[in-house]
């Protein structure tokens, strides 16, 4: 879908939706509060994939909502970024120790990942559409 209305019309988009939105309260991602006149507030917006199996098949709808960071400004709404990326050649090694020893590798995927890390800063994003 290319909109927020589009989506809300077909069920699985809208129960994609709901398991995000799920997540983000099982999470205790936000709460929602009065924004301090002084203060900006971040827009958001929904992202929609449709992840597909090996054979082409479809295996899931999955939406997640975003917040619009690319709104802010360095060095007035924040001061440093951090995005944990490992290097290629560090995954080289990895590889290639475990072909020589011979070990088992498992890929995680943790979901929400980002949402673990507590902020010293505060942040106010607007209230999402499914929320209004």
């Amino acid at each position: 879908p290319t909109s927020i209305q589009e989506a809300m019309k077909l069920e699985h988009w809208t129960q994609a939706m709901k398991k995000e939105m799920n997540a983000l309260k099982r999470n205790s991602t936000w709460e929602i509060v009065d924004k301090p006149r002084d203060k900006k507030e971040i827009g958001c917006r929904w992202i929609f994939t449709v992840k597909h199996k090996a054979d082409g098949t479809i295996e899931r709808y999955k939406a997640r909502l975003v917040a619009k960071g690319y709104t802010q400004t360095y060095g007035i709404d924040y001061e440093e970024t951090f995005a944990p990326v490992a290097k290629m050649n560090t995954v080289r090694v990895v590889l290639a120790l475990a072909a020589h020893f011979g070990w088992n590798l498992h890929q995680l995927d943790v979901k929400n990942a980002f949402l673990h890390e507590n902020l010293e800063e505060e942040v106010y994003m607007e209230i999402p559409q499914v929320l209004k």
